[in-house]
Formats: C-alpha cells, structure tokens, sequence
C-alpha cells in the first residue's frame, strides 16, 4: 500500500507544527545515544518516521509525546538490530591487524567524544543505561522527559498500572546500585 501524494499545503503544516519540538529531540537523543552523531541521526530517522506517519497523528493531541515516542521507538528498533548484527572490523583495524600493530590496542578517540562522556557518563545515567529496557524506558519519559504517568502509559503503549509498577521497580533498582553514593558514601568521606 502506497502512501496517498503529500500536496505542498502538507509539507508546510508538517513543518509548522513540528519545527519547535525538533531542537527537544536533540537533547533526547544524545542521552539516549551519547554520542553526538548518533543522536544527529537518531533525530533525522525520527523526522522521516514523523514525516511519512504525519497523516496518522490524531490533530489536538500531545505532537511533542507523540514525536518522541517515535524518537524512543527508532533509538529500541535499532538497538534491537545492532545487537543481531555481528561485528564487523573497519577497514581500519583491519589493516592494523594485517599490518602486525596490536590488534587489541584500543583505538584513539576524539577529544570531542571524550568531551561529551565526560559531560553525560554520570554514575546515575550509567545505572540508568544498565537498567533493562522496560525499566529505563518508563523512567526516562517520566523523570527526565517530564511526561505525567497517563501519557507516559500512552507513549509505551501499556497500561497505566504497568508503568507505575515499572518505574517503582526500576527506580529500586537505581536506589540499589547508587546505594554507595548516598549520605554514608563517598561524599562525606571526603568532608
């Protein structure tokens, strides 16, 4: 099935009402990604998604959710591949492995990436990264993005009561691994 002809009065309206929730995608996505140009690219398939999708968006409900419901599906889908995909060496690290360099030595990164771990690798988004999707998803739209428990339920498509039961369990799971950080923990040491 064919998607029906966009006439240029679509385009436009696509546009003018998506254009001020693109410069929130960003942020989402590099969180999500955590890196710079994955997350440029996350928010470009998220675009296209929303794009071809447009004529399914029900006018008056929440646009900002619903675009970032296709921004967290594209970041789960993709994840979701890489992880059946095997790993294939760069022309690179081939050539270094042919050449007789060390081929385990790690690579040199960019002091751009080295940047922006340093700016996002807190010890809470890697616990939060470490949590199982379910988990990490709920918590994310409703600590981080803001979204109320109902839409939250919309977005991940699940009952209200599931949310609510994911992020308490998924929040324990975060009190448990930063348990070391709290007022006992390596803060008041060093007072």
């Amino acid at each position: 099935m064919t998607p029906a002809p966009r006439s240029p009065q679509d385009d436009a309206e696509f546009e003018r009402q998506v254009r001020p929730y693109v410069a929130q995608l960003y942020p989402a996505a590099l969180r999500l990604t955590r890196n710079a140009s994955d997350a440029e690219d996350l928010v470009q398939e998220t675009l296209a998604r929303a794009y071809q999708a447009f004529g399914q968006f029900t006018p008056g409900t929440n646009l900002r959710a619903w675009l970032h419901k296709i921004l967290s599906n594209t970041f789960i889908n993709a994840y979701r591949r890489s992880k059946r995909e095997p790993l294939i060496a760069s022309a690179a690290e081939r050539d270094a492995w042919q050449d007789g360099a060390e081929p385990f030595a790690p690579t040199a990164r960019s002091a751009e990436s080295e940047a922006l771990d340093r700016m996002t690798d807190s010890d809470v988004l890697r616990a939060l990264r470490d949590l199982p999707d379910h988990f990490k998803t709920a918590i994310y739209l409703a600590d981080i993005e803001g979204y109320p428990y109902r839409e939250v339920a919309r977005i991940m498509g699940t009952p209200i009561g599931t949310v609510m039961s994911r992020l308490h369990r998924g929040r324990e799971k975060l009190r448990a691994r930063l348990a070391g950080y709290g007022p006992s923990g390596p803060a008041t040491a060093l007072a």
